[in-house]
């Protein structure tokens, strides 16, 4: 490596702990939802009803005597300039003890996120690499845009080039197996933004 290679990669890491610091000081206007994904720091308005009641129908059927359920989590990525906060994040009772912010994306098991209008793009392809660079093991997007979810697992890679090997995708009312934490989950009641 030579000094200008040594120079850049020094600026860059100090440009991710910089970004890093910036987001943890964040005064976050309320009604408003905030997460650090590949160094850009992105705000957007609270979910409305219909993404709430997914979440609340996904929560409720993931059993809270094994699983914590957590919304509003941030996540630490190791090797990323990210600190997304999924929809959902579901990780075992006893995986991360104590107080914290951040949860090790090691210690998920799966993460959740609901498109809205303006997540397309991020949810469908930024979040999905970032997921899997994490080596988060189950992703499942629920899309009340288009009636459906896909379950991606089996993350491969690191940065940008990271993805998962496997995708599934169901309509809205088809039952969706997650392997991941053992249970079928029931989409019947799921409605759309139409």
């Amino acid at each position: 490596m030579t000094a200008v290679d040594d120079r850049v990669e020094l600026m860059a890491d100090d440009r991710a702990d910089h970004m890093a610091k910036a987001f943890e000081d964040l005064a976050v206007p309320e009604g408003l939802k905030a997460e650090l994904i590949r160094g850009e720091i992105v705000m957007m308005a609270g979910p409305d009803r219909v993404h709430n009641w997914i979440v609340e129908s996904v929560m409720d059927q993931i059993p809270r005597k094994r699983w914590h359920r957590s919304q509003t989590q941030d996540l630490a990525i190791p090797g990323e300039s990210s600190e997304p906060q999924p929809d959902l994040v579901v990780y075992e009772r006893g995986a991360v003890e104590g107080p914290g912010r951040l949860v090790p994306g090691s210690a998920v098991t799966m993460v959740v996120e609901v498109v809205s209008k303006t997540s397309v793009r991020r949810d469908y392809q930024d979040k999905r690499s970032v997921y899997a660079a994490g080596q988060v093991p189950a992703y499942l997007i629920i899309d009340p845009i288009a009636a459906k979810c896909v379950l991606l697992t089996e993350p491969k890679g690191a940065g940008e080039e990271a993805d998962y090997w496997t995708e599934r995708a169901s309509k809205f009312g088809d039952p969706v197996t997650i392997e991941a934490l053992d249970l079928t989950l029931e989409t019947d009641e799921f409605q759309t933004l139409s």
